[in-house]
């Protein structure tokens, strides 16, 4: 810790002398989310400023991915945001696929949708969760981690996986679903549409929690603009933007569903309490996703046929999907090599960290607690 003197600018109190604190909020503290440092200078419990320092973790995936083929890279994009590894699998491998021109059978699609929406609800659930203990409640982190369980079991039975699962495949999927895994897949549908109503009763409309998060952290829509933020950030602070909408990718075209969008219900629009909400309202509408797909799923084969050896045409392509933290961007350049010559990841996590500065100036330390919690971030992601 370190003790600075600097002169504080404040209303009827012009050049008066106050003493700054710096503090490092991290890399080895339970609200950074991850191995995030965030470098704090403090007036009393105010913040005056905040300066994110990353780099710890070294995930190096970048790098990695031009030494290996292209089949081999899937489980290291696992690694990247591995809260929602079936996210990041599809938007690498749609990637591929449409710079090779690879149809993909319509089961293996929609079962693609279905484990995507299903670690959306995963990651979400985390975020739940883990923002109540930040919050100082803990028993909402107990029904969450009960339910995200429920999918985790279902992913290790499909895949042989909890976490990182190398399920999505260029061309399809490793494994089919047997009927009988759909009817677990619709009850549990069934128990997460109730329990959603229930966390909502207990946390997201609780007058403690609307205290904690109401009016804290505001990031508006200008703001959100500026700074390239997007997913549940972007659409907290009013903006009705969601690719799966705008930019159909896989067969998200034919599904029926809505784009929640904060309205400052609570206080001010693009606040930490709307941002919460939307996600705790984006879990009402993957459900209904995976409903539909349940009714619509065609029997078929899960993987079309593709070369052992995968090579992707000389060129380049950029492809973006939409993962619970928002959008996931591939930018792969290739030489016609079984190799890519460079693949590069725009990730949403990171751009979204270089929201704190914004937002912490005049906030107390609890509150830019709260603020961090907000914008959900993994750092896997952030230190590609």
């Amino acid at each position: 810790m370190d003790v600075k003197r600097d002169r504080i600018q404040t209303e009827g109190q012009e050049g008066v002398e106050s003493e700054l604190l710096t503090l490092n909020m991290g890399p080895q503290h339970p609200a950074t989310h991850g191995v995030l440092r965030v470098e704090i200078k403090t007036d009393s419990e105010v913040v005056v400023q905040a300066i994110p320092h990353i780099g710890y973790l070294h995930r190096c995936f970048e790098k990695h991915a031009e030494n290996l083929d292209y089949r081999g890279i899937i489980p290291f994009v696992d690694r990247m945001d591995y809260l929602a590894a079936m996210n990041m699998e599809l938007g690498y491998v749609t990637a591929c696929e449409k710079m090779m021109g690879q149809e993909v059978p319509i089961r293996a699609e929609y079962i693609r949708v279905i484990v995507c929406e299903l670690g959306r609800i995963a990651s979400h659930l985390l975020a739940f969760g883990t923002y109540a203990i930040d919050l100082g409640a803990f028993t909402p982190f107990l029904y969450a981690f009960d339910m995200r369980e429920k999918i985790l079991r279902f992913f290790e039975e499909i895949s042989g996986a909890r976490l990182l699962y190398n399920y999505i495949w260029i061309g399809g999927v490793w494994n089919d679903l047997t009927d009988a895994q759909l009817g677990l897949i619709e009850t549990f549908c069934d128990e997460m549409w109730e329990e959603i109503d229930k966390y909502n009763n207990l946390v997201s409309y609780n007058k403690i929690f609307i205290n904690r998060t109401a009016n804290v952290g505001v990031l508006s829509e200008e703001a959100a603009y500026q700074y390239g933020a997007t997913g549940p950030i972007l659409r907290g602070s009013g903006v009705e933007w969601d690719l799966r909408k705008k930019r159909p990718y896989s067969i998200y075209d034919r599904f029926d569903f809505s784009i929640p969008v904060g309205s400052g219900e609570q206080g001010s629009k693009g606040d930490c309490w709307d941002r919460h909400i939307v996600r705790m309202r984006e879990m009402y509408e993957s459900i209904k996703i995976v409903r539909q797909c349940l009714k619509g799923i065609e029997a078929g084969p899960v993987m079309s046929k593709v070369s052992k050896i995968i090579r992707l045409p000389q060129g380049e392509i950029y492809h973006k999907t939409e993962s619970p933290r928002g959008e996931i961007g591939y930018h792969i350049v290739s030489t016609g090599d079984k190799k890519p010559h460079r693949i590069k990841v725009k990730s949403p996590c990171f751009t979204h960290v270089s929201l704190l500065p914004h937002l912490a100036p005049g906030l107390l330390v609890a509150d830019f607690v709260a603020v961090i919690g907000s914008i959900d971030i993994v750092l896997g992601e952030v230190d590609r």
